[in-house]
């Protein structure tokens, strides 16, 4: 058995996290770590893990999770740097849900969460948790930097166009739709149910946080400089993010939809719709799985990619556990073959 721990596990990623976790054969829940709810029963907070999880939130300890196998961060961004050379330092693997190491360059970091990285020496050793393409690496990394929501939706919708060099790299548009969730478990004016319900809009269009973590990804599979825009939207539901995404077609000839099929024929957790397809987010809803179709309207020059995902599942907890997965040798598909909930 996996000995795991979660440092943060009071927001909706941890208690995803403690869902699939508890579900998981080869994982044994140690730890799960609150400094405000210490001593609190995890089922008295979310009473849908009553007789699943029979835990208490406690306060971090360096020792407890020093003891564990993984150490799962599902934390605000700033916080697993201060515990990671320690953990690895004892021979602790870990996966990190937050963007601590997500960006190769410091500079990065720092411009765009406005904080200095503690540990910047291990930045270049964290291997990106986007298992569609990082996969070899991840089974050997001690440091994983799980992708943010947006990114794999966004990602893994442009990775064959990309990677066939169908497309041309400076014209990339990603026009994405988040649930509520996507936000947090916080008190925030902009999201309480009479500001967010029956409405909709976009925010973070001169600058979103996961842009630099998308154009880097995107680059690395373009090989090349990529030009991006990236627009996010707030939607009046829970779970979900529907990524629509154009692409400018610089070889008229391809054959889209075989391409896609190709290259997501082996992935158990990506799947390619039929011709003229629209997925819909209530179809990957608490399921760790990534719908897509591609489009080329009008026998056009633009592509037209719809990717939808549960940000909470494949683009948060349930990637986390498919990377956990990698890392301990065991089938990728464990614990994590939960069909989505309809209606």
């Amino acid at each position: 058995m996996i000995k795991t721990g979660i440092v943060g596990g009071t927001g909706y990623t941890g208690v995803e996290l403690l869902r699939l976790l508890a579900a998981h054969p080869a994982a044994d829940l140690a730890v799960i770590t609150s400094r405000g709810e210490k001593g609190l029963p995890v089922s008295q907070l979310f009473p849908n893990l009553r007789g699943r999880v029979d835990l208490a939130f406690v306060e971090p300890d360096d020792a407890v999770l020093k003891t564990c196998d993984v150490v799962f961060f599902a934390t605000p961004n700033g916080t697993a740097m201060k515990s990671v050379p320690m953990l690895l330092e004892a021979g602790v693997k870990v996966i990190d849900l937050a963007a601590d190491f997500r960006l190769r360059r410091v500079e990065d970091w720092e411009q765009w969460y406005g904080m200095p990285h503690t540990c910047p020496e291990l930045l270049a050793e964290a291997v990106y948790g986007l298992p569609e393409v990082n996969r070899e690496a991840i089974r050997t990394a001690r440091l994983v930097a799980n992708p943010g929501c947006y990114p794999t939706a966004v990602q893994l919708g442009f990775l064959p166009l990309l990677q066939a060099g169908v497309v041309d790299p400076c014209s990339l548009i990603a026009d994405v739709k988040s649930g509520v969730s996507g936000a947090g478990r916080k008190a925030e004016v902009g999201i309480l149910l009479c500001e967010a319900g029956d409405n909709f809009k976009a925010y973070g269009v001169p600058g979103h946080r996961h842009l630099p973590e998308i154009r880097q990804g995107l680059a690395a599979i373009a090989d090349s400089a990529v030009n991006l825009v990236f627009v996010p939207h707030l939607t009046p539901m829970i779970r979900g993010i529907h990524a629509t995404l154009y692409a400018t077609l610089t070889h008229p000839d391809a054959d889209l939809q075989t391409l896609f099929e190709h290259r997501y024929a082996t992935e158990p957790f990506v799947d390619v719709l039929p011709p003229k397809s629209h997925p819909e987010t209530r179809s990957v809803r608490g399921a760790n799985q990534c719908r897509m179709a591609v489009h080329r309207p009008q026998n056009g020059k633009t592509v037209v990619v719809l990717s939808v995902i549960d940000n909470l599942v494949k683009g948060a907890a349930g990637q986390a556990v498919q990377n956990m997965n990698l890392m301990f040798d065991l089938p990728e598909m464990t614990g994590l073959g939960q069909i989505a909930l309809l209606p």
